[in-house]
């Protein structure tokens, strides 16, 4: 049989430019990490990662050049000019651009992906939201790189993609406790759950970070990656089993040329 080519999950706020949420499906990779596992920092065969990526560019945005960072649950966005070589990627967790042919790709397994776009600028952007880049600003950090590259924070709009949901993402009192420091209001995105424990709504938090950052438009597709074996990797999903290793899925804008 066949393997199925990737189907982009798409958001209607950006319906206007190429993009898409990719999930496990349409890839070569076997084993646990079967599918289309696009994470470099994985055990993952170099060979299968490289179709894997080349299938997830064709399937948004032929012929153009796929721009990833080295991810550390940062703040940091940086300005993609050009392309950048898979061992040259900076450290950083988000990515905005001007140029057409540029595809800005984040790499999640329950993380948030959040793709941003002014339209009328030609301005995009991508981050990747762990609670660590969530909680530290890296959301604002995108919007305000795509600002200097001439893009209106109210004329942007936001799409965030397939993430682990609430009822799958059980935290400690310390987890909530450091959100709620950092803003009381944040005690809204948790529900109790078993005695010192509670479920984070991340979802819910990153699109709030978004909208108060002044964003009008903001798109959360509610796919949760944990609970959706067949079609999401997840990384806590793997833990929980014990696995030695987790596939990565990807989520890519950019600007045709």
């Amino acid at each position: 049989m066949t393997e199925p080519l990737p189907q982009p999950i798409r958001a209607r706020a950006l319906d206007a430019l190429p993009h898409g949420f990719l999930g496990r499906q349409g890839g070569v990779s076997t084993g646990i990490l079967a599918g289309l596992n696009v994470g470099l920092g994985s055990g993952d065969d170099r060979a299968a990662l490289a179709e894997n990526r080349r299938r997830a560019v064709a399937a948004v945005l032929p012929g153009s050049s796929l721009v990833t960072v080295h991810q550390v649950h940062s703040a940091i966005a940086i300005t993609a000019t050009a392309p950048i070589a898979d061992d040259a990627r900076p450290h950083a967790d988000a990515l905005v651009t001007d140029r057409p042919g540029l595809l800005l790709g984040i790499l999640t397994a329950d993380c948030v992906p959040v793709l941003f776009a002014d339209v009328e600028a030609q301005v995009v952007g991508a981050a990747h939201a762990g609670w660590k880049g969530a909680i530290g600003g890296v959301t604002d950090s995108t919007i305000d790189a795509m600002e200097k590259l001439g893009a209106r924070r109210d004329h942007i709009v936001a799409a965030i993609g397939p993430c682990i949901a609430r009822p799958s993402y059980e935290v400690d009192d310390g987890f909530r406790d450091r959100f709620c420091a950092a803003d009381p209001a944040n005690e809204f995105f948790f529900a109790d759950g078993r005695p010192g424990h509670h479920q984070f709504d991340i979802e819910a938090y990153v699109a709030a970070r978004v909208a108060a950052a002044g964003v009008r438009t903001v798109e959360a597709l509610g796919l949760d990656t944990y609970a959706d074996e067949d079609r999401f990797f997840s990384y806590r999903r793997a833990t929980h089993r014990g696995e030695p290793d987790y596939g990565r899925e990807i989520s890519l804008i950019g600007l045709a040329a």
